[in-house]
Parts: structure tokens; sequence; C-alpha cells
């Protein structure tokens, strides 16, 4: 590596790191956000909380890094146009084909790493996620909270006034059940006390002291119980991980596997596909062009995800429709912008 690429590499990488930190917080903060809804119906303490996150990792990476990366170069080489470095640099005896051929290289490696994320450890982890919350499940301890909204155990709506512990377990206080999605009608259970048990996958509710409701039309059903146990089955079959073939090969019958590959190579590839855009956004002569590196940036990045939205349904035509279009559409305009310039 030459000194003028150590250099722009050097510039490069710390305005990259800045900008992948604040984006990677971001996304980690929403994918976050999805984990803590698995605590709706299962516990989990805080290193399982770390395992599922970093289930998360490799999607969060496929997505900051190719965006960090496009933005990054173009404000790179804009802050260097603007300080008048690159005008050193070109007349030092460097191009703007060399500076192009070296970053070129660089997202063609960038584009294969992320492939590979794309290709094979998204799917991985995906399965590995979808597998330990299916083990959890078999093992729950239902996390039902007194005074608290929008519970559920199985189909029933739960709300519990208050909780006291035992030597056992936890009793519950004053619970209300309602179930509105049964076939034979409505249905609603008042009980002064309940306590949950888990026997082998086997979610057992039993209440006591109460009444229920079953509501027929206009026909009400009232039923007094001294003890009425629930019990819910949970899925107890935890699949073993397929294979990133088998994962893949779902795409010749689901549509969402389908949009899924298109739009985890395509955005692997778009280090690749956007480097000319970035080297003609930011390679300007300040003291006569003010450039359009931030409309461009956003313009080449909304007209990429959005092409992705449209035709990511049909991956063999999206995929090298959308990168070769993106791909020759940057060297024509990198050649028209730079070439005749410098």
């Amino acid at each position: 590596m030459s000194r003028v690429n150590k250099y722009l590499f050097f510039n490069f990488l710390s305005t990259f790191a800045s900008l992948f930190s604040t984006l990677f917080l971001i996304m980690s903060i929403v994918f976050f956000i999805q984990i803590a809804r698995i605590t709706s119906y299962v516990e989990i303490n805080f290193s399982e909380l770390i395992k599922l996150y970093s289930f998360t990792l490799p999607r969060i990476l496929l997505f900051v890094v190719p965006i960090a990366y496009f933005v990054s170069l173009g404000l790179t080489l804009f802050r260097l146009s603007k300080e008048n470095e690159s005008i050193v640099i070109f007349t030092l005896g460097s191009s703007p084909n060399k500076m192009s051929g070296f970053f070129l290289k660089l997202s063609g490696i960038l584009s294969a790493v992320l492939l590979f994320i794309a290709i094979v450890l998204i799917p991985t982890a995906a399965e590995l996620n979808a597998n330990f919350v299916d083990y959890k499940k078999t093992i729950a301890k239902l996390n039902l909270k007194g005074g608290q909204f929008g519970q559920k155990f199985s189909d029933w709506m739960v709300y519990i006034s208050g909780e006291s512990m035992d030597e056992n377990n936890t009793i519950y206080e004053n619970i209300v059940m309602y179930n509105p999605f049964n076939k034979e009608g409505r249905r609603l259970i008042i009980a002064k006390q309940a306590r949950i048990s888990n026997e082998k996958g086997v979610i057992q509710l039993s209440l006591n002291d109460g009444k229920s409701y079953e509501m027929r039309n206009d026909v009400y059903h009232v039923s007094l119980f001294e003890s009425l146990k629930i019990r819910t089955q949970q899925n107890d079959k935890v699949k073993s991980v397929s294979t990133v073939l088998d994962y893949w090969g779902e795409a010749k019958k689901s549509e969402k596997r389908r949009k899924d590959l298109s739009t985890y190579i395509l955005v692997a590839l778009f280090p690749l596909a956007s480097t000319l855009f970035a080297m003609s956004f930011g390679i300007v002569t300040y003291r006569y062009d003010k450039g359009i590196v931030y409309i461009g940036t956003f313009g080449v990045l909304f007209a990429y995800f959005a092409l992705i939205m449209l035709i990511g349904a049909r991956p063999f035509l999206a995929v090298p429709v959308v990168f070769f279009s993106f791909l020759f559409s940057g060297w024509w305009y990198y050649s028209r912008s730079i070439l005749r310039k410098y």
C-alpha cells in the first residue's frame, strides 16, 4: 500500500468509525426493543439476553456496514477536497483512477465478507434464535405480574390485582381471565387465587374459589367452582438447525424468503455498487464547485433500497438488475464528472 493510499485509508477509517458506531448503536437499540418482547411470555436472565442479542449481530452488521462505508467514503473525500488536500494528492502524481482502484479493491473485499454474513451467518443465527426461544418455552415460567394489563396465558387475556409468595411458588390474587377466541362462545373466569406450575413442558394454571361465565349469543351460563385447572401444551420440540441450503431452499415456495435473499445479497453488494458514486460526490474543486455530496448520497441510498423493495420478490431478476445498473451508472457518472476534469 502506497503512502497516499495509507493516508486516504486512515482518513476514511476515522470517519467510518464514528458513523458506524452511531448507526450500530441505533440499530442495537431497535433490536433490543424487539428482544424485549420475548420477556412478555418467558423469563430470561442477563446472559440469555446477551445471547439473543448476539444472534442479531449478523443482521445488524449487514445493514450498518454498507451504509456507513458508502457515506463515510463520500464524506472523507469531500472533506479532503474542501481542505484542498485532494488537489495536493493529484499534484504529487496520484490520480482519481488510482484512488478509485484502491477503494474498489477495498469494496470488493468488504462485499465478499458481507456476502458470507448474509448467506451463511444470518440463516444460522436465525435458526439458533428460533430454537433458543422454543427451548425457553418448554421450561417457561410464565412472567405474569400483578397490576399489569395485556398479559396472556395461551388464548386467555389475564389481569391480576396482586401477588404474594409462599414456600413453593407465586400465589396470584384476584385473577380475571377472558377468552374471546373460544368457538363455543366468549368465556370469562374470575378467581380469588391462582398458581402456575410447569411439568415437562405442560403449563398448568390452578384456580381456586371462583366463577366461570360462558356467553353464547344472548345466553349466559354461570358456574361456581372451588378448584379449576387450565392446561396449555407448549411446543416441546426443538428442531435441529437446518443447513444453509435448506434455509434458502424455502425461497422456492416462500415470498418472504425470496425477498430476504434479494435484500441480503444486494445490501452486501452495495459497497461495490456505490463506490464510484461516492468518489464522484466526494472529489470536487471546492473553490468552484460545492458539490452534491449530501443530496447525492441520500439519493443513491433511496434509489437503491427502493428498487430492492419494488422487485425484491424476484431474486434472479432483482440481484443482477439492481447491482449492475448501479455499477454501470456509477461508472458513467464517474467518467463524466471526474475523469473529464482531472
